[in-house]
């Protein structure tokens, strides 16, 4: 249920806004496929650390209520898989979406490097 909320929530978003560049950029069916399924293993990604950063993170830090997800009872990664699998989930996550950048070669360059940083990010 979680994975699917988040497949129907933020990984939509994301690969949705992925594919209308991609689409004013005119590109062909299978760099739309493509980018499609980077923005869905990135928007994945995204939700996956954003479920981390709120149960380890401090609010000032993060510039928003922390513990939030927890005092509502949400169901979160890190709730249901614990913190390790969840920062687990997140690299593999993060790694699928390198590899659907792999037609582009050294051309996707800015979107790894946003993979990454998303990876990373503490905020």
């Amino acid at each position: 249920e979680l994975h699917y909320i988040h497949k129907n929530k933020t990984a939509a978003l994301l690969a949705t806004s992925v594919r209308l560049g991609a689409m004013s950029a005119n590109a062909s069916a299978q760099e739309l496929a493509a980018l499609t399924n980077f923005g869905r293993a990135l928007g994945l990604a995204f939700q996956v650390i954003d479920d981390i950063l709120d149960v380890t993170q401090t609010s000032e830090k993060l510039g928003k209520s922390a513990g939030k997800d927890v005092a509502a009872q949400k169901a979160t990664y890190p709730a249901v898989i614990g913190l390790e699998k969840s920062r687990a989930e997140a690299k593999r996550l993060t790694s699928r979406a390198h590899a659907a950048l792999a037609p582009f070669g050294a051309r996707a360059h800015m979107l790894r490097a946003l993979a990454n940083y998303l990876l990373e990010r503490e905020y």
